[in-house]
């Protein structure tokens, strides 16, 4: 692949491309993306994203950014755990992602303490040392560069500020990678368009999973950044792995 062209699925197009391409992937399914997840997950997908929560380790008073939050799961998930005096904010390109989300967010006992803005998760638009915690569900796969996306994390967390990485990835098993293949592009586009009239933003995931570098890649480039204490760990047999990191605190 040359430096002017990235992968989108199985296509190599600009990183203006992909940029357009991933923003118009999730137009189409913004209101059925939360029934979708949970129907193509068997519901794993919320069991993954309390994992994480809880790794993260969050405090009363924390201030949360949740990058590419799209129907703010996990933004909601840590606002439960930051109290009343705490701020946590979706940050995400996709607008109708955004205000499905917000329609929970109003719900929520905490909805007063979540903040949707929109904006590119590669140029975050916030201060250095902003935040004590970054969660970044499913998101890191459509970023164009993901080493300057993790760049622009690192910038605007505190010194000792833990990072959640939620990420698809593959089974480890080579005969549950097989039926997984079979699921995936198969099984799972019929399933998405009778849930969101449309599969190719699922024939999309499928394909972008299966690009995307392995667990190992993956803790290599969010150490090159300068995080400390990166460790990942697969969940539901390699099906999605969670990544945690801290950036370090200056010694005086």
């Amino acid at each position: 692949m040359t430096p002017d062209r990235v992968s989108f699925g199985y296509r190599e197009v600009t990183p203006e491309e992909k940029k357009r391409l991933v923003r118009q992937q999730f137009d189409p399914i913004a209101t059925t993306y939360d029934l979708a997840d949970a129907v193509l997950s068997a519901g794993l997908d919320e069991l993954w994203r309390k994992k994480g929560i809880s790794l993260l380790g969050l405090n009363d008073g924390d201030r949360v950014l949740d990058l590419c939050g799209g129907t703010g799961d996990f933004a909601l998930l840590a606002a439960g755990r930051t109290g009343d005096h705490s701020r946590v904010i979706i940050y995400d390109f996709n607008r109708k992602m955004m205000e499905v989300g917000r329609r929970k967010i109003r719900r929520s006992p905490r909805g007063d303490n979540i903040l949707c803005i929109q904006g590119d998760a590669e140029c975050i638009a916030f201060a250095d040392e902003s935040f004590e915690a970054v969660t970044l569900g499913f998101g890191l796969r459509n970023f164009v560069h993901p080493e300057l996306g993790l760049k622009e994390i690192y910038r605007v967390l505190k010194p000792g500020g833990r990072l959640l990485v939620l990420e698809f990835s593959l089974p480890a098993r080579r005969g549950l990678r097989s039926l997984y293949h079979f699921y995936s592009f198969r099984v799972m586009p019929l399933v998405a368009r009778l849930i969101s009239g449309t599969d190719g933003p699922y024939r999309y995931l499928a394909e972008s999973i299966r690009v995307f570098p392995p667990p190992t890649e993956v803790v290599g480039i969010i150490r090159r950044v300068g995080f400390q204490d990166v460790c990942f760990q697969r969940v539901s047999q390699g099906l999605a792995t969670l990544y945690t990191a801290r950036k370090e605190k200056p010694e005086f």
